[in-house]
């Protein structure tokens, strides 16, 4: 009877909620499931998992849509915005972090079709504070540490692929980087500080690299680096080169580094549990405040972006177009198939997946074994709990946004997959 009270609430929610959704503008139209393949009754499972998953306390909120041949067969707000209680609904904005990073390669692979440089170049042609990289070997008490000279330069395809050697600091696996790169004064993801991504980068360039560039796999803040890259490239700001270039393009209208004063009440709170009560996150090595407060000036190629799941739905569709949307072209089709071909060799061999030039793409391995997609389907995710992924067969689109931080047992995201992939039905 619980179950079947929540559903009521949240059914009269979404009719208010799709009324608001219907007069916004947007490229991809939403139209009943059975008109692109799509079963009703297989894809309200996802009201019955998010339900639950809120009654068992997993997750606060989430919002989750599913597109399918352009269009949109489902997106649905469940649970709470904030500590406060306020309803999430569909165009509340998230933190997406390092969904951020499909968007600065984007924007590299851009730079590169126009013959701007090379995918070998080594980035000091560029940023010269990276000649001469070190591999550590060892850090001392006193935090010092010896290197070795790397056997080859970082190139712009190894930041791309994170098999450049770099760390990422406060959330690298390794305790001797968090040290080092905080010693070093290293701005980590976020921060409402007065820094800019250049300053962060080139004091990043002169830390040692965990291994030599090219081979392994190291989750880093190379699309920082690339994020600057941008900058140099281009000659336009971060901000304004996505908004120019690709969010306008994509009418992506609510996806920012910084909020503007109208957006800011449309921004869901990073929560985290307190004795089995949600509140909202403390600031610790970053304010969770800071797509709305401090200077504004860090622009994260790797982590700083906020967006809602419509205007990331048709960042994806870009892709499953072949680099096209809403009559604009954005990248080649030949571009879109190598990006999504394997980058790293065998760095990720029996994995089930590898990496391409901007996404964790699954390969018939995996594809095989069930629930994941089919093969050459591409994901990624956030740190503050938000997925996607699409698959180019089936022409389908996941999203499932949440925020919440330090929380486990939330087990939406897998059966999320699960059950999109199972209601496919043409």
């Amino acid at each position: 009877m619980k179950v079947q009270l929540h559903y009521i609430f949240f059914f009269s929610f979404f009719i208010i909620s799709s009324s608001l959704f219907a007069q916004q503008s947007q490229v991809l139209p939403k139209v009943n499931p059975e008109e692109a393949g799509m079963s009703s009754s297989r894809l309200a499972y996802i009201d019955s998992i998010s339900i639950t998953a809120i009654e068992d306390q997993q997750v606060p909120g989430l919002v989750a849509l599913v597109a399918r041949n352009g269009k949109i067969v489902y997106h649905k707000a469940f649970g709470t915005a904030n500590a406060k209680g306020d309803q999430l609904d569909f165009n509340s904005i998230f933190r997406i972090a390092s969904q951020t990073k499909a968007i600065t390669s984007t924007a590299v692979m851009m730079l590169w079709e126009r013959g701007k440089f090379q995918l070998d170049d080594p980035i000091s042609k560029y940023i010269p504070e990276f000649k001469n990289e070190q591999v550590l070997d060892s850090l001392l008490p006193d935090g010092s540490y010896t290197t070795k000279p790397a056997t080859r330069p970082i190139t712009i395809r190894h930041l791309l692929t994170h098999t450049s050697g770099l760390g990422y600091g406060e959330i690298d696996g390794d305790p001797r980087f968090k040290k080092i790169y905080r010693d070093a004064g290293v701005t980590d993801l976020f921060t409402t500080k007065a820094i800019r991504i250049e300053e962060s980068v080139k004091k990043l360039a002169k830390l040692p690299l965990h291994h030599n560039p090219g081979e392994h796999f190291t989750y880093s803040e190379g699309l920082d680096v690339l994020g600057y890259f941008v900058q140099i490239i281009s000659g336009k700001q971060l901000d304004e080169f996505f908004k120019t270039e690709i969010f306008e393009p994509l009418k992506m209208q609510n996806t920012y580094f910084y909020l503007p004063k109208g957006k800011r009440d449309e921004l869901v709170s990073v929560q985290t549990k307190n004795e089995d009560k949600w509140v909202d996150f403390p600031t610790t090595f970053y304010d969770p405040d800071y797509p709305k407060k401090g200077e504004m000036t860090f622009f994260s190629g790797g982590a700083g972006l906020s967006s809602t799941p419509i205007d990331y739905a048709q960042f994806l569709q870009m892709y499953l177009n072949k680099g096209t949307l809403n009559g604009h072209r954005l990248l080649s089709r030949t571009t879109i198939d190598f990006m999504l071909s394997n980058q790293i060799g065998d760095i990720w061999k029996s994995r089930g997946a590898y990496h391409g030039l901007a996404f964790s793409v699954v390969d018939d391995l995996s594809a095989a074994k069930g629930g994941k997609g089919s093969p050459r389907t591409f994901e990624w995710g956030g740190y503050f709990n938000t997925q996607y992924f699409a698959d180019p067969e089936e022409n389908l689109i996941g999203i499932i946004m949440k925020q919440t931080q330090k929380v486990s047992g939330d087990e939406t995201s897998w059966k999320f997959r699960n059950i999109v992939f199972s209601s496919i039905d043409d």
